[in-house]
Order: C-alpha cells, then sequence, then structure tokens
C-alpha cells in the first residue's frame, strides 16, 4: 500500500516552471487513507499544496486544500491533517452534503459573486494561495479577465488586461462594491483616471479607460442591474490638464484632518503629508524603501521613476520626520517605510482611505459652519508644493529641478550639475513656508497670497 509522510511531501523536487502535482491516491498515514484524487502541488517557487481531484457533472477540479505547514513560508496543515480534510470532503461531494460541489474560486468565476458582496476587484492573484501571498476573492474585474479575456476571446492581451487593473486600477477602486451602498460611481473614475494621467500620462490613462469600458460592458451584458457607469465623453483626450492647487485654508483643513482621521493605516498621515514636502507622485512616495535613503537624501531608482533617471530628493527635517523609525515586525534593514505589512509591502488601499480623508475634512469644515471643500486628488499636492515653492522664493528653475522635470534645450544636454544644494535649498523653504501656513493666523493677519 502506498505511503504517505512529512518527509515524503518534504522531499517533492519543484519543477523548472510552473506547478506539478504528485497524486497520492489510497496513501496511509496513521491509520489515515486518503481518498482517490488527493495530491500535493509543487510550484517552481518550492510551494507545497495538498489538493483533491474530483468531478462535477463530468467536469474535471482540483481543488486546494491548503498550505503545507512546512513551507518556508508557513501554512496551516500537516500532511495528516491534509488527508483528514480531503476524505470529508470526498464524502461531502459523494453524499450530495456540500450545496456547491465546485471549488470556492471556480464557482465564483464561472457564475458571479453574491451582487451585494462583488466588489470591482483586480487585484486578486490565482496564484496567490500557492506563492504565500495574499489571498483575495475574485471581483468582477478578475471575473472578466479569467472568464473573457483568456477563456472566451482568448486574447493575447490577457496578461496586460490583468496587469493593467492590478497596478492602476485595483489601488484605487478595487474595494468598492459593484452594487448597493458606497458603489462605484462615475465620479470614483474620473478621479483615478486624473491621478493616472499626473503619474503615468495621458496615454496609460486612455488605455485603462478602454479596458474598463470593455469589462464594464461585459459585466452589464451578464447582470441586468448593473449599469456601465462610463458614458460617452467621461474623458476628452487632450483636454484633462489639471490646475487643481490648494489654498492654505484647504492646507490647514487636510493637515487637521489627518491628525484625526479614523479607519485609515497607522502610516497614512505621513504618507500623504510626505506628498507636500517632497512635491512626489503618489506611487513614488508609496514604494519608499529604507534601501533609497542615504542620511537625509531619498534617491528614487531610474527604474521608478518616470523620467528614467535617478532623481535624489535632499530631505527637510519635516519631510525627514515623516519617514519615521524602523516600521513595527520589520526584518533586517530592508523595509517599505510607508506600509501596513511590516515593511514587506508598499503602502495601497489608496481610493478607501482618500474617502476616509475626504470625510473627515468635510466633518472639520461643517463644524467650522464652513461650506464644502472642492474636490481634491492627492496628485494636487505636488502640484501645490511646485507653487508653494515659487511663492516661497525658489527660482524657477531649482523648483522644477526639486519635481524631478527634466530641463530642455542645450542646458538640459550639457548642464550636469546635480543642484543638489538648491535643491535641498527650495525643500527648505517648501517646508517652512508649510510651516507658517499651518500656524494658527492670528486677527487681522495679512491676507493669504
Amino acid at each position: 500500500m502506498q505511503q504517505i509522510s512529512e518527509k515524503a511531501v518534504a522531499g517533492l523536487p519543484a519543477p523548472a516552471k510552473g506547478n506539478k502535482v504528485h497524486f497520492f491516491s489510497g496513501a496511509t498515514l496513521q491509520g489515515k487513507k486518503a481518498p482517490a484524487g488527493f495530491g500535493v502541488r509543487v510550484t517552481a517557487g518550492g510551494t507545497k499544496s495538498f489538493v483533491l481531484f474530483h468531478r462535477v457533472d463530468g467536469r474535471k477540479y482540483l481543488e486546494t486544500l491548503g498550505r503545507w505547514d512546512e513551507n518556508p513560508q508557513g501554512g496551516t496543515l500537516t500532511v495528516r491533517d491534509a488527508i483528514i480534510r480531503a476524505d470529508k470532503l470526498a464524502k461531502d461531494l459523494k453524499n450530495g452534503r456540500r450545496e456547491d460541489p465546485r471549488p470556492e474560486r471556480t464557482r465564483r468565476l464561472e457564475d458571479g459573486d453574491n451582487p451585494e458582496g462583488l466588489k470591482i476587484g483586480g487585484a486578486y492573484d490565482p496564484d496567490a494561495d500557492e506563492a504565500g501571498r495574499e489571498q483575495k476573492h475574485p471581483g468582477m474585474l478578475d471575473m472578466f479577465v479569467e472568464r473573457y479575456c483568456r477563456k472566451e476571446a482568448a486574447l493575447k492581451s490577457a496578461d496586460q488586461y490583468a496587469s493593467t487593473f492590478r497596478r492602476l486600477v485595483a489601488p484605487d477602486i478595487g474595494d468598492l462594491p459593484v452594487f448597493g451602498e458606497g458603489r462605484l460611481r462615475r465620479s470614483h473614475i474620473v478621479d483615478m483616471l486624473d491621478e493616472i494621467e499626473d503619474e503615468s500620462g495621458p496615454v496609460m490613462a486612455d488605455r485603462t479607460l478602454a479596458y474598463l469600458r470593455k469589462a464594464f460592458n461585459w459585466f452589464q451584458a451578464r447582470n441586468e442591474d448593473f449599469t456601465n457607469p462610463i458614458v460617452k465623453g467621461i474623458r476628452a483626450v487632450g483636454n484633462n490638464a489639471r490646475d487643481r492647487v490648494l489654498s492654505d485654508e484647504e492646507l490647514r483643513d487636510v493637515w487637521a484632518a489627518l491628525d484625526v482621521i479614523e479607519d485609515v493605516p497607522a502610516c497614512y498621515p505621513r504618507f500623504v503629508k510626505s506628498l507636500l514636502l517632497t512635491t512626489t507622485r503618489r506611487n513614488e512616495a508609496a514604494l519608499m524603501h529604507s534601501s533609497e535613503l542615504d542620511g537625509d537624501d531619498w534617491t528614487i531608482p531610474a527604474e521608478r521613476y518616470k523620467t528614467g533617471i535617478d532623481h535624489i530628493i535632499p530631505l527637510s527635517a519635516a519631510a525627514r520626520d515623516l519617514v519615521g523609525a524602523k516600521p513595527e515586525g520589520a526584518k533586517g534593514n530592508s523595509w517599505f517605510v510607508f506600509t501596513t505589512t511590516g515593511g514587506a509591502k508598499g503602502f495601497t488601499g489608496f481610493s478607501k482611505a482618500k474617502r476616509q480623508l475626504d470625510k473627515a475634512i468635510a466633518k472639520i469644515r461643517t463644524e467650522a459652519q464652513r461650506g464644502p471643500m472642492p474636490h481634491f486628488v492627492l496628485h494636487d499636492l505636488r502640484r501645490t508644493g511646485r507653487s508653494l515653492m515659487s511663492r516661497a522664493g525658489v527660482p524657477a528653475d531649482h523648483a522644477e529641478r526639486c519635481l524631478g522635470h527634466v530641463i530642455g534645450g542645450v542646458r538640459g544636454v550639457y548642464d550636469r550639475y546635480a543642484y543638489l544644494d538648491e535643491k535641498r535649498q527650495g525643500f527648505t523653504k517648501l517646508a517652512d513656508l508649510v510651516a507658517l501656513i499651518l500656524k494658527p493666523q492670528p486677527a487681522g493677519a495679512a491676507a493669504e497670497v
């Protein structure tokens, strides 16, 4: 009779690529017999998970039971626990005690989710459970990629759709529900496209919109209760330049809200404030890493900077304070500065936290009997920082270099001086002016410039 043990599972080799399933149907361990279809799936990275192969109405399914607890990145099941779980599942399937015998992921991708719980999604990684990363239920966009892009249409660009949704859409609107309270609205899409254009350019914003329109049209054809929020003219190409600059009063409101905001990650207030004091783009700051910091200098490497050139930001004292100490739970000397995972990953969840910030600002202004604050996006802080530099007397060329803008013409070709001292002065003047703005304004003070 075939045997299985912890040692046998430990000795299973990793394939060169993809994954491979080693079946142990009928194998025994301490008196427990594995059902037919029981196996161990091994990924190219060496992660091992227990699976059960079964059929439903003639269709084949390979259902994941859980990861082996001896994986380097951890797991939940010993071999014996996995056999017990597989045996119970096999009996439930045989006796009809499982309401829907298909694996949960398959059911969601084929039938859609409960309308009350379905989210926009876009961050789901079908291999996340095998790679040890956080697993998320598929949302609408995940269903579109898996069912339409990969199966129905077999698009060669399926991976491009998935990557665009995961990188650009999910951080902003992925957590929004498709139906019910707080559902996705047109304004959410407009704000997201503004952020994408500011950070990645108009071409990427237009491409993202086209991908979303196709996905929403596909879902609308499948669900009569869904109305596509993307309408004709939602984005007029070449006419989307934003010029929003926050006033002094609005900056004070933002800072006050960040000091009292609730239901956001602890790093979020520091993250938002850093956007103004370093005049960086949202994703640049969110991925700030300890390896990029050298004393008071932060170097954003070329591979993740828009111009493709290393950008050095001399941090003012106020900005350096926002970097903070080593995150709790971080290991070694390598971590992301703004993080919710002990330094393992940079901050995401922009949209959810921004909605809480907007609520906090609205409450402050209501209590002060002032009108609503005009809508703003996080990238407006970068533009505001540039405007404040001019107000603080920073020469235009130096301010542009602080923002990482490339100086054109002959000077841009031949002038390779780093301007670090001038940039340091520029960021210091910005921080000093912000500090003055944030101070309570005494009665009779001069009007804002």
